[in-house]
């Protein structure tokens, strides 16, 4: 697997470009984007053209990583997090299906999680605690 860091690099030097043009609208720019690159997956997988095919998968994965990089100043979203999350939230489902517990039920319960856990975000943000709640 080749190393992300030479990609990462070119999006934060093409992030810096982006923000003095008229054309860029933030995170809907790439957002947009990404819909079209997934068609042009689509078009290209029955053409059996693996170079072609790499190329638009590559279109998809730099959009979303400018939508992401995007996404950091608007909202304060960080890549590693976003890794994070989904390592975590993949390694509980694969390894609940390999011992037996459905995709939907660990999913069900991941949602319940996250659920509790914006709560809790949201009740700190009103300088909430569990004692007064």
């Amino acid at each position: 697997m080749p190393d992300f860091d030479p990609l990462i690099a070119l999006v934060k030097r093409k992030s810096e470009y982006d923000k003095d043009n008229t054309w860029y609208a933030g995170s809907s720019t790439y957002l947009a984007e990404i819909k079209k690159e997934v068609d042009e997956v689509i078009e290209e997988i029955p053409n059996n053209r693996i170079c072609y095919l790499e190329e638009e998968l590559g279109d998809v994965l730099w959009d979303y990583l400018n939508a992401v990089f995007a996404l950091e100043k608007e909202t304060g979203v960080k890549l590693d997090a976003i890794v994070k999350r989904a390592c975590q939230k993949y390694e509980e489902r694969i390894s609940a299906i390999e011992h037996g517990i459905d995709w939907d039920e660990v999913k069900a319960k991941q949602k319940v999680a996250l659920a509790q856990e914006q709560a809790a975000i949201n009740n700190d943000q009103l300088g909430l605690d569990d004692d007064n709640s």
